[in-house]
């Protein structure tokens, strides 16, 4: 989830009611269920400005997408509050790497997701964009979503940026959409081929969950490991909207992948 998405802080003796909050916050990540949620909300009794405690509520208790997206904001806000508006010029480009600046990283990803299902499409991008600009050795994997809503949107020359900017990604997520970006400029070209070769050996599962030939398995995998079919689930759930929208795309992959 998201708000267990690492980097969790060791818990600490507090000294003001945030890091009593935040404390609570911890051990709420390591219950589940209704304790999870009251300990939630008793770390915002304590201080409104936990934007933690406002992602696990987004999670455990938002009955809508809007609901949560509402959920976020109000974490968001709550740690711009905490922060203060120094820190976002001072640590701009490493801002994972200061530990109090996670929680606003945690809030802010899951407002941008809940805006992306809600089509708010810009706004979500803009989201994603920023995030990357405040952290760009991406410790949340913002790149994978941001890639996607360039693909897309249309905006070929800024995914090409952002491909090239994490070239040495060795993810399934990274391959297939080099190989889609390259079949949308040129279509069934040499370039796009041998980068489908290179997708297909990064992970060859994909296509077979991307065109339909099996269904993904009915359990939900523990953990995502490169090369396997939990990727190419994880990869296919989250792009397979993209590859619908390039014209001509799934056939030819089908093409080659039975090759």
């Amino acid at each position: 989830t998201i708000a267990e998405t690492g980097g969790l802080i060791p818990k600490t003796t507090p000294s003001t009611p945030l890091e009593k909050a935040q404390n609570l916050v911890y051990e709420a990540w390591e219950t589940e269920g209704p304790e999870r949620v009251a300990l939630a909300r008793k770390a915002l009794e304590i201080c409104p400005d936990c934007a933690d405690a406002y992602v696990i509520l987004a999670e455990e208790t938002a009955c809508s997408t809007a609901e949560a997206r509402d959920l976020y904001a109000k974490g968001v806000a709550a740690a711009e509050r905490a922060l203060g508006p120094e820190i976002f010029e001072e640590e701009a480009g490493h801002f994972w790497g200061v530990l109090s600046t996670r929680p606003y990283m945690r809030a802010r990803l899951g407002l941008a997701q809940c805006l992306w299902e809600l089509g708010e499409y810009e706004a979500a991008t803009e989201h994603f964009r920023d995030l990357l600009r405040l952290n760009p050795r991406d410790n949340q994997g913002v790149r994978f979503f941001l890639i996607n809503a360039l693909l897309i949107l249309g905006r070929d020359e800024e995914a090409k940026d952002l491909l090239e900017r994490y070239r040495n990604d060795p993810t399934a997520w990274w391959a297939y959409s080099w190989t889609l970006w390259a079949f949308r400029q040129e279509g069934d070209a040499p370039r796009a081929r041998k980068l489908l070769r290179r997708a297909l050996k990064v992970n060859p599962h994909v296509p077979k969950y991307l065109l339909g030939w099996e269904s993904p398995p009915p359990d939900t995998f523990k953990s995502i490991v490169m090369g396997d079919e939990s990727e190419a689930v994880d990869y296919v759930m989250e792009s397979k909207a993209v590859w619908y929208r390039v014209p001509g795309a799934l056939e030819w992959l089908a093409q080659v992948a039975r090759k």
